[in-house]
């Protein structure tokens, strides 16, 4: 089966994990440079300008012509239909959440606490007043 092109939904753009890192850096809400991504990300200007373009096809990105520079930022609502894809799964992680926080219940619960050291205040050291 032939794979499906990098431009042909959410999914498959996200799929790169350099394209990831992009995303989770424009996440903060603000606009970067194709520069600003490049020193963040060690990657080659060329490389991210050509995530950037298919990030930009799908819609997850937009650019926006600042001066010289061109700025992008996050569309977080075209990341949507990932999120719904995801959330019935979300089941699973709050019952093992579920589940280990009534482990450490019990384990912290037969724990027998240990008795506390008394500290003697009025010890003169082995001396009679």
């Amino acid at each position: 089966m032939a794979r499906a092109s990098t431009t042909s939904d959410v999914f498959n753009a996200i799929a790169e994990p350099q394209r990831r890192v992009i995303i989770a850096l424009l996440a903060d809400g603000r606009k970067y440079s194709v520069g600003q991504l490049v020193d963040s990300i060690r990657l080659a200007q060329p490389a991210v300008s050509k995530h950037l373009g298919v990030l930009r096809t799908v819609g997850i990105v937009s650019v926006e012509r600042v001066g010289k520079s061109r700025m992008y930022s996050l569309n977080a609502n075209a990341l949507k239909p990932v999120h719904d894809w995801v959330k019935p799964y979300e089941v699973f992680w709050s019952r093992q959440l579920d589940r280990i926080q009534s482990r450490a219940e019990r384990m912290a619960a037969s724990i027998k606490p240990q008795p506390e050291l008394t500290e003697n205040k009025g010890d003169n050291h082995g001396c009679d007043k």
